[in-house]
């Protein structure tokens, strides 16, 4: 052959989890690109992150937290002498990316304080539940961390993320919301570092735990179908509001760690992305029904009601919402009461409606807001960087 030997190409095999097959065959058969790029992202975590704390994973978990803390608050005394893997981590993610603009954000933040207690229920009755009927339920459920260990201190740091990724300026370097959201991308990473070599975990079933693959959907999710939800129970968003609150969303989701393969670009993709997932995953099974279900229960200890008549009529009231949220046939996977969906979000939508008319707006967003702050997790000591250091909840330290 003229020009020397002919050079054979071949594309890497596709890794496939068992358990996603079946899902892939069919999704495959409607937009292949998508499906394998879905699949393929079920074997990957962080792909920054990951390689450096399996770099410095010898090291004393005292100094690996207080380098996450130097690192985070920019205490270069302390950071200089953590491990050059970790300070070259910190130097990369210093600065946003060029795709990224804060003011871009504006009219979402204030779309999201003007609807900020639609938000709040769209995000405990539909949106966290609907995120847990990925297999990443599976990454948690295993560590029992929400199921039978503090949920709702996790419910409640959900809630504290939520709320301070919206607050002004709350994205920018010295922002608590850009320091949350980096927290829990070292929270994954150690989480996923240590699930990854635990016995329960079945890696050709499932791929990798905490995959960017499920933190690809799940950041969808927390937008769009944030918005779709939020809208269900009676918030109002006009389509620049829509744009700005998925640009702040996919900014968070790059500080977690998602990788620019799998983290959408615009609400298309968002959607695109979701459709793909749900052809992709397996049915609910009991780590989703757990999952969701110690959810619902937990909301009552974290809105501080302590009677039980009272916490099982919340309760009651939150699975009827999530219901008509998720809709019947999801409800009914996750094993959730059957109730009337019809009617569900009019009378809340009409019940809120009626509470602005008499508090006025301006005091029913503050109290919007109050909630948000009670139903967030806030410590004494201030933001904390310790990470877990076993991978199951009964073996670990307090972090």
């Amino acid at each position: 052959m003229q020009g020397g030997a002919r050079v054979l190409t071949t594309k890497p095999i596709l890794e496939i989890p068992s358990a996603y097959r079946a899902g892939y065959e069919k999704a495959r058969l409607e937009d292949q690109e998508a499906s394998d790029n879905y699949v393929r992202h079920t074997t990957i975590g962080d792909p920054r992150l990951d390689p450096v704390m399996e770099e410095i994973a010898d090291l004393p978990p005292p100094a690996l937290h207080r380098f996450i803390h130097a690192g985070i608050e920019q205490q270069q005394d302390q950071l200089k002498r953590a491990p050059k893997a970790m300070r070259d981590f910190f130097e990369e993610i210093e600065h946003a990316p060029e795709w990224f603009d804060y003011k871009a954000c504006d009219a979402g933040i204030r779309a999201f304080f003007a609807n900020a207690n639609f938000v709040l229920v769209a995000f405990v009755a539909g949106v966290l539940i609907e995120g847990f009927t990925s297999l990443i339920a599976t990454s948690f459920n295993i560590t029992s961390r929400t199921v039978t260990g503090p949920g709702d201190r996790r419910l409640r740091q959900n809630n504290r993320q939520l709320m301070e990724i919206f607050v002004p300026g709350g994205l920018h370097r010295q922002g608590d919301g850009w320091k949350l959201s980096v927290r829990v991308r070292f929270v994954h990473a150690r989480i996923r570092s240590l699930l990854a070599k635990a016995e329960p975990w079945d890696a050709g079933a499932w791929g990798t735990p905490l995959s960017a693959a499920h933190l690809g959907y799940a950041i969808c999710v927390f937008s769009i179908r944030l918005v779709e939800q939020a809208t269900s129970v009676g918030a109002k968003f006009t389509k620049d509001e829509i744009a700005s609150f998925l640009a702040l969303w996919r900014y968070v989701g790059h500080l977690m760690g998602i990788p620019d393969s799998i983290l959408y670009a615009d609400e298309a993709q968002a959607q695109h992305l979701i459709r793909t997932t749900l052809k992709c995953e397996p049915p609910p099974g009991r780590h989703s029904i757990e999952m969701a279900q110690a959810f619902v229960h937990n909301v009552p200890t974290v809105a501080g009601i302590e009677d039980p008549r009272e916490a099982d009529s919340v309760r009651g009231l939150v699975f009827r919402l999530s219901r008509a949220l998720i809709g019947n046939e999801l409800a009914d996977a996750l094993q959730f009461p059957r109730s009337n969906r019809l009617g569900t979000l009019y009378f809340f939508r009409m019940k809120q409606i009626i509470t602005r008319m008499l508090k006025g707006t301006r005091s029913a967003h503050l109290a919007d807001f109050l909630q948000l702050l009670d139903v967030s997790q806030y410590d004494d000591e201030g933001m904390s960087y310790v990470m877990p250091d076993h991978w199951h909840t009964s073996k670990q330290n307090p972090w």
